[in-house]
């Protein structure tokens, strides 16, 4: 059986008046979830509080394989929820949240994404960015159009190009993942990354338990202005 030590933490930032991020924690099920909703404050709301409350609600299956399954065919399920709850209150405007999540079994484990929330991984004193935004931005540098440490502050860095809710059909990515004793993962929306570049993010990870590591990226992110929401979860893996 694994344990997890995890903390979560989500704030309306310093320049806007609601907070449009949902998080998500289940460690009896192994799974963690940032969402960063658009369309408004009040559709980014409801839209990113229907993601994590329709992954919360599964019910994990014994197989792992069958779990990724699920948490898939959940969000496939919410974006035509969310499409729907679009046409009835929205009036069919713009209605969406990104999503990344993490999902965690004996020395294995999921990263699962749609848009430009993130997941990292710190081991060996080493970060890892593990999921790859869907963005103009990224797809201007797998083009050999800009370089990868320009991303992050290209004018066009917060148009994504997927989101749950965002089209008809879903397809989320995938990336299976090792995870070893120790091992320290990040989720965040980008309110956090935004503010601080790798580096900045790595050197917290050396601070202690993953509550004051949480605290620390959350608190550096206000330091340097939070234009935006910021939520972060941090999971220790013990497996």
């Amino acid at each position: 059986m694994s344990a997890w030590q995890y903390c979560a933490l989500t704030d309306t930032g310093a320049r806007r008046k609601h907070n449009e991020d949902s998080v998500m924690s289940a460690p009896e099920l192994g799974l963690w979830a940032v969402a960063d909703g658009m369309g408004g404050h009040e559709a980014g709301d409801v839209a990113s509080g229907m993601i994590v409350d329709a992954l919360a609600s599964i019910k994990r299956p014994e197989n792992f394989s069958l779990f990724v399954d699920a948490v898939e065919l959940t969000l496939q399920k919410t974006n035509q929820a969310l499409r729907d709850h679009s046409e009835k209150q929205y009036a069919g405007r713009t209605m969406g949240s990104t999503v990344v999540a993490l999902l965690i079994a004996d020395g294995y484990g999921a990263c699962m994404w749609a848009g430009d929330s993130r997941l990292y991984r710190f081991r060996n004193n080493t970060l890892e960015q593990l999921s790859r935004d869907h963005s103009q931005v990224q797809r201007l540098v797998d083009a050999g159009l800009l370089a990868a440490e320009d991303a992050d502050a290209h004018p066009n860095a917060n148009v994504i190009t997927k989101a749950v809710g965002g089209a008809v059909h879903l397809a989320v990515d995938v990336v299976m993942l090792d995870v070893q004793p120790g091992d320290r993962f990040l989720l965040c929306s980008d309110g956090l990354y935004n503010e601080l570049n790798p580096d900045e993010i790595a050197v917290r990870f050396s601070v202690g338990a993953v509550e004051e590591v949480a605290r620390q990226l959350l608190q550096g992110a206000l330091e340097k202005g939070a234009r935006d929401n910021v939520s972060v979860i941090v999971v220790e893996a013990d497996v």
